[in-house]
């Protein structure tokens, strides 16, 4: 019935399609980076907690350690090329926000910047960080979140009116598709 996977260290992909967002994080020389990343996850309501795997290798490592902040920007559904070419390069390499002409504007409550197009962002300070293999966990405390409200309802994201981009594996992505809704509990 089952079969294993040939190749544990790809367990991650049983977990996949994820959503994909965009990280913003400070620079040492001042300028903003932005990294496509999936390994997103609420961690806690009270306090409002979120977590990030951040390869150590990776420059959005480099500045989440130097600026201990962070912005997670969600993209619709229009932007996913965009996402996946934003992970092509490294911004070690190349400025990303000029080269993909992003518009960035101020974080509310963070000093990193937050792109305008996003149609949700979540701003965040570093409050802890542990390593697990190559990555470096961030736990991050929410600070501030805002969503262009026309595109949300009570329950989330309202996908009559958007969609968002959930990143499958390399240059695979999907969109949420139908919506099903238990009616009642069963005891």
């Amino acid at each position: 019935m089952f079969k294993s996977l040939e190749d544990l260290s790809k367990y991650y992909l049983v977990l996949h399609p994820r959503m994909a967002t965009l990280i913003i994080s400070r620079c040492p020389n001042g300028r903003d980076n932005v990294m496509p990343a999936s390994w997103v996850t609420p961690l806690s309501e009270e306090p409002p907690s979120l977590g990030v795997a951040i390869d150590r290798e990776s420059y959005t490592f480099e500045c989440i350690e130097y600026s201990k902040e962070f912005t997670v920007n969600v993209p619709s559904h229009d932007k996913i090329e965009l996402v996946y070419n934003l992970g092509t390069v490294s911004g070690r390499d190349v400025d990303k926000v000029s080269r993909f002409g992003l518009k960035l504007i101020r974080g509310r409550k963070v000093s990193v910047s937050v792109w305008s197009d996003a149609i949700g962002v979540i701003e965040c300070t570093v409050e802890k960080s542990v390593d697990v293999g190559e990555v470096r966990f961030y736990i991050g405390r929410v600070v501030d979140v805002y969503v262009v409200p026309e595109l949300m309802s009570r329950w989330g994201w309202d996908f009559t009116k958007t969609n968002i981009p959930l990143h499958g594996w390399g240059r695979t992505f999907y969109l949420v598709g139908r919506r099903y809704v238990v009616l009642r509990r069963t005891k």
